[in-house]
C-alpha cells in the first residue's frame, strides 16, 4: 500500500496542557481509516493537525513523500476536505453551496455545472439544485455537505463525527455514502467517531487514542477480534476505567 500521510513522535500541547503525545501514523492512500476513543481524548485535535487547522508542537508531518513546510499549508489543504459535526450551510440555494469551492477555485461555469451534477447525484440530492439550503433537514444537510466537500475531489476526505446528530436512517445512508465516496473516487478518508458498531461496519484500518496517546493501529478485524494491547480490548467492551 501507498503512503499517503505520515506523522512522527507528533505532540500537542495547548498552554500548559498535553492533548497528544508519541503519535506515529501511516495513511495509506484510499484506505478509510477511524479514530476511535473517548471525548476529550484528542481525536479532533488530531483530525485538525491533518488538514493544518492545528500545527503540532513537535513531530514531523510528511504528506504525499514530502515533508510539510509552513510556506505548503494552503496549497495541501487544497487537497483535502474537512467534515465537523454540524454542517456549515449558506443562506442560498443547495447548487451555490455546492459550487462554492469550484468558485472559489475559478472553474468554468460548464464544469462546474457537471460536478455538482455529479456530487448531488452520489449523495442521493439530485433535483435538489434551486432548494433553498435552509430548507434541508439536518440529514439532507449533512449529505449536501458530503457533496459540497467531495465535488472538487479532494485526495483526503477528513470526517469528525458525521454522524453525530442524525437520525439512524440517515446514518445508514451517510455511511453508504462514504463507503461510495471511496469506491468511486478513490478517496483516502480518516474519520473520528465514538460509534464503534459504525467503525465495524466502515474502516478497513482503527486506532484507538486513549490518555492522549495511540495505544493500537490495526485492521479493523484485529482491533475487534484479537487486539494487542489490553487497554484497547477493554475499551471496546466498554469496562476500560480512564
Amino acid at each position: 500500500m501507498e503512503d499517503l500521510f505520515r506523522i512522527e513522535n507528533l505532540g500537542k500541547y495547548f498552554g500548559n496542557k498535553e492533548v497528544l503525545k508519541n503519535i506515529h501514523l501511516t495513511i495509506y492512500r484510499g484506505e478509510i481509516f477511524a479514530f476511535i476513543g473517548p471525548s476529550g481524548v484528542g481525536k479532533t485535535t488530531l483530525l485538525r493537525i491533518f488538514n493544518f487547522l492545528e500545527m503540532p508542537t513537535s513531530g514531523r508531518l510528511i504528506f504525499d513523500g514530502n515533508e510539510y513546510a509552513i510556506h505548503q499549508k494552503n496549497s495541501i489543504r487544497r487537497r483535502m476536505s474537512m467534515l465537523f459535526q454540524r454542517p456549515g450551510v449558506f443562506n442560498t440555494s443547495v447548487f451555490n453551496n455546492v459550487a462554492y469551492g469550484l468558485i472559489i477555485r475559478s472553474v468554468d461555469k460548464k464544469t462546474i455545472g457537471k460536478k455538482v451534477t455529479d456530487a448531488l447525484n452520489l449523495v442521493g440530492l439530485s433535483g435538489y439544485e434551486k432548494q433553498k439550503a435552509s430548507t434541508l433537514s439536518g440529514g439532507e444537510a449533512q449529505r449536501m455537505a458530503f457533496a459540497r466537500a467531495i465535488v472538487y475531489q479532494p485526495d483526503i476526505l477528513l470526517l469528525d463525527e458525521p454522524t453525530a446528530n442524525l437520525d439512524p436512517a440517515h446514518v445508514a445512508k451517510i455511511e453508504d455514502i462514504i463507503k461510495q465516496i471511496r469506491s468511486e473516487l478513490g478517496t483516502t478518508i480518516i474519520m473520528a467517531s465514538h460509534n464503534i458498531n459504525q467503525v465495524r461496519r466502515i474502516a478497513d484500518r482503527v486506532g484507538i487514542l486513549l490518555n492522549q496517546e495511540l495505544i493500537e493501529v490495526n485492521t479493523k478485524e484485529q482491533i475487534f477480534t484479537h487486539p494487542n494491547d489490553t487497554r484497547s480490548s477493554a475499551f471496546i467492551n466498554g469496562d476500560f476505567i480512564y
